[in-house]
């Protein structure tokens, strides 16, 4: 029997947001036995923040989509920007992405960095690898490990997620850069194994492809795919327990999804959606592709219908500190303004609740720190760095 099977009925926590407080500046403990959360903005001034990383001594790598690299220890310091950090491609939604440790950090200090990498006046998702100083204020032994194919024009859906599984492999979420069949020339690239746009990706930590990928061999399609028929995924985690890949993506107009990522799994993006064309009426359309399922085409495991919440960030719960919360998964919501908590019973969603309506901003990422909290990455010229505990 799962730990939720025995719960008859669940009702959502009673929530309050307290004032944000500045860093760690000792907000008043709020007790754990009453559901009310504690709000605490650990740091700010990042200029749009996209992706946070703990290091082994607690202290955190946090991404700013225009380019920029930061240390920012667990007082909520702020580091110069760290030198050595790849050239990207900022505007629309391209920049750098996500930062991640390799899973043997203590001995060869390699982290990697997805971001939006131009040339020839197109553009798509890269994955560098370096070392990051002992000062942590510079990176060094760059490799470029994967480069999305093709590079193509336009400044959206360029997904940039990263995941590392138990094994050692690296999964790298792709979007399909907007190349979904409407406009006069496009093919519906996500459907297209020829293509990496709108794809996750699994590669080993120097880029090789694994042996085992789903389509090693087929001459028709790219090696590292693992999964395809995405749209724009923007979160990722490996689950504690499965250790399988879940992700979230965004829909059109409603239709943001979460799956949990098979090998090989096509996701039917644009073939078929729960989701609308912009312009249309969300109460009452056709869903893009004209069905929201078809044979052979892998169903999320719950959607956001009919209004996008535009999910950003993605983190499974696994701690003792927050017992209520062990086994659950928590989604960022960007358009939603807030972040989501999902109660799940295996691979279902018993039920859901929005958090931090009171708060009122994007949140790009969210995090579970060695503390046993949670950390979000709030979307904004001046982000900041939350920390959210009961």
């Amino acid at each position: 029997m799962s730990r939720r099977s025995s719960r008859a009925r669940w009702a959502p926590l009673p929530i309050a947001t307290v004032a944000l407080t500045a860093a760690c500046s000792g907000s008043p403990d709020v007790g754990a036995s009453d559901g009310v959360l504690r709000v605490t903005t650990i740091a700010r001034g990042l200029n749009y923040p996209w992706g946070l990383v703990f290091l082994p001594d607690g202290s955190m790598l946090v991404t700013e989509k225009p380019g920029r690299l930061r240390h920012v220890t667990p007082a909520g310091e702020l580091s110069a920007p760290i030198d050595g950090v790849p050239a990207v491609s900022y505007g629309g939604q391209g920049g750098l992405f996500d930062v991640a440790l390799d899973p043997d950090f203590a001995a060869n200090r390699r982290i990697y960095l997805s971001y939006a990498e131009a040339a020839g006046g197109v553009k798509g998702t890269a994955v560098t690898r370096a070392v990051l100083s002992a000062d942590r204020r510079r990176l060094g032994n760059q490799v470029v490990i994967f480069r999305q194919r093709p590079k193509v024009a336009g400044n959206g859906h360029f997904g940039g997620r990263l995941a590392f599984a138990a094994d050692g492999r690296l999964f790298v979420t792709l979007g399909e850069r907007q190349r979904d069949g409407d406009r006069p020339g496009d093919t519906r690239e996500a459907q297209d194994l020829g293509s990496h746009l709108g794809k996750i990706v699994r590669i080993e930590a120097d880029g090789r492809v694994p042996p085992d990928n789903p389509f090693v061999g087929n001459d028709d399609a790219l090696p590292a795919i693992w999964s395809y028929g995405h749209r724009n995924p923007q979160g990722a985690a490996i689950h504690p327990v499965t250790g399988a890949l879940w992700a979230v993506e965004h829909g059109p107009q409603g239709g943001d999804e979460l799956n949990v990522v098979v090998k090989g799994g096509n996701y039917g993006w644009p073939a078929i959606s729960h989701g609308c064309n912009y312009g249309s009426l969300s109460t009452d359309c056709t869903p893009v592709g004209g069905a929201r399922e078809a044979p052979g085409m892998t169903q999320p495991i719950t959607t956001w219908v009919p209004r996008s919440t535009a999910p950003s960030g993605l983190a499974f719960y696994d701690h003792d500190r927050i017992a209520q919360w062990r086994g659950d998964v928590f989604v960022g919501a960007l358009a939603g303004r807030g972040l989501w908590h999902l109660v799940l019973d295996g691979d279902r969603v018993v039920s859901r609740e929005k958090l931090l309506d009171e708060v009122g901003e994007r949140i790009r990422d969210v995090r579970q720190g060695p503390d046993g909290l949670l950390y979000l990455l709030t979307d904004a010229a001046d982000g900041r760095i939350l920390q959210i505990s009961r």
